[in-house]
């Protein structure tokens, strides 16, 4: 079954999906607050944290049945003496829904302010969300949120609110549904267009197992656009499943595959683009032209290798224009510029040697050279002196530098931020094939672990991978023989 918008299954609350909460109006002071008049009650968004009555009571979906129950039971039984308190008993459950879902935009809108984080696709989902924890008997129903950036209200209103300041920090709530944070997150996402794939797989299992629970599955409208979504829906109409899929249309997809009063997409017009491109003069010039070029290009093509030189070439002819670079979490490092900003060329497959040591070199790579040299001044407190290298390239590898750190030092370790089988494995790769692996030299490479990172701040992540500064110092107290001072630093 299909549900489209945010309709869902009883007719009171396919009316209220399908309103959106009274915003303010244009003025400084109304555009403060989300207000409706004739019921008296208001919700501050200034910034400060915002008064929710009804929201305070909710910790899991069960309560806010037992919220509507509570307020129709009294008119229910008056209702066979009275038609009107009938009435009255369903708009006043109305109402109440309608004041939560109110009050928890209110609640993202200030948690978010705070946090950062998914925003309009968490408000656009709001009274979905409510609607569907009402009607649904949730975790026993599965609610799969396609993608999952939505998720905050879900979030909210299954017993996670407390912890909603933790989002997407080190420890904290996932920006996505987890499976193992919450038992009403039924799939993890975090990819678009899954939902109702995944859905299906849990329809079939139910029926496997002979159970009656609801199976549904919320998609959007620019998921829909995934050749996945039709696909699962194709799957699930020829096996007739049980599965509900909810279209939450926000009509933001603009690029329609035929207009249903107009003409049909005109499909002709890569044909005639193409078509007016060959009658050109210029391109019929430049195919001759490149006719007469067929040897000189089967000549250079064994010279086409891998090769960063080409990267150099190309970059002289972009052209000098602003730039822009992203940094999505974390800070960069931060450079002292030469003089007149003309520094030195950077050789190919060269590294450098940032501190001299003895007895312990470190060979960073990429961004771990930062803490190597962390772990350096660390270690200098401790009378040990360390070696810092910057390796700068992977491949081509800097033999000569690695030579001279085996050669120099007892303990050589290497640094990464990659998995196993990367620079670490390069370098003793290359130490065993010269035979000095052979000798008193102790190796060890430094790498991410073989399992998933959980989000956080970079540096929090580095301390659970393993790769910090004191990570790194204990480590090499270790290899020096000094098992109780690396002990102080894990």
């Amino acid at each position: 079954m299909i549900i489209h918008g945010a309709m869902v299954v009883d007719d009171v609350f396919q009316q209220f999906c399908l309103r959106a909460s009274a915003s303010g109006s244009d003025g400084d002071e109304e555009g403060k607050m989300m207000w409706r008049e004739k019921d008296q009650w208001k919700i501050n968004f200034s910034g400060e944290k915002p008064a929710t009555p009804l929201l305070d009571t909710i910790n899991y979906p069960a309560h806010m049945k037992n919220l509507s129950s509570q307020v129709s039971f009294f008119f229910f039984f008056l209702s066979f003496f009275c038609s009107f308190c009938f009435v009255l008993c369903v708009y006043t459950a109305f109402l109440d829904l309608e004041q939560l879902a109110a009050e928890l935009r209110a609640d993202i809108v200030y948690t978010v302010s705070k946090t950062g984080g998914h925003l309009s696709s968490s408000l656009g989902v709001v009274e979905l969300a409510v609607a569907l924890h009402h009607v649904f008997n949730t975790p026993e129903d599965k609610i799969i949120w396609d993608v999952g950036h939505q998720a905050y209200p879900h979030k909210i209103l299954t017993g996670r609110r407390s912890r909603m300041h933790t989002i997407r920090k080190t420890s904290g709530l996932a920006g996505f549904p987890k499976r193992d944070e919450s038992i009403y997150d039924a799939f993890g996402a975090g990819h678009s267009s899954t939902s109702i794939s995944a859905g299906l797989g849990m329809a079939v299992g139910r029926d496997l197992l002979g159970k009656k629970n609801n199976v549904i599955s919320v998609i959007g409208d620019g998921a829909m656009t995934a050749g996945q979504a039709y696909e699962a829906m194709n799957n699930a109409g020829y096996l007739d499943a049980n599965l509900i899929v909810v279209l939450n249309d926000n009509k933001q997809v603009s690029l329609p595959t035929a207009t249903l009063d107009g003409p049909a997409t005109p499909v002709g017009a890569l044909s005639s683009a193409l078509a007016k491109l060959q009658a050109s003069t210029n391109f019929r010039k430049l195919r001759e032209a490149a006719k007469g070029s067929s040897s000189l290009i089967l000549k250079q093509a064994s010279n086409l290798r891998p090769n960063p030189l080409h990267l150099h070439i190309l970059a002289a002819f972009i052209d000098d224009r602003p730039s822009c670079f992203r940094f999505p979490r974390g800070n960069g490092i931060g450079v002292t510029l030469p003089p007149n900003n003309k520094g030195t060329p950077l050789e190919i497959g060269k590294g450098r040697i940032l501190l001299e040591g003895c007895r312990v070199a470190i060979l960073g790579y990429g961004s771990m050279v930062q803490q190597c040299l962390q772990a350096a001044s660390m270690l200098k407190s401790r009378d040990i002196s360390v070696t810092v290298a910057d390796a700068r390239f992977c491949k081509p590898l800097d033999t000569d530098l690695i030579k001279r750190l085996a050669s120099e030092h007892e303990i050589l370790l290497t640094v990464e931020e990659g998995s196993i089988g990367g620079f670490g494995s390069h370098v003793s790769h290359y130490l065993s094939l010269t035979g000095i692996l052979d000798g008193p030299l102790k190796l060890r490479a430094m790498v991410l672990p073989d399992r998933y990172i959980d989000h956080g701040a970079p540096q929090d992540q580095m301390e659970e991978a393993g790769l910090s500064a004191r990570h790194i110092s204990a480590t090499i107290l270790s290899l020096l023989g000094r098992p109780k001072e690396a002990l102080q630093f894990k």
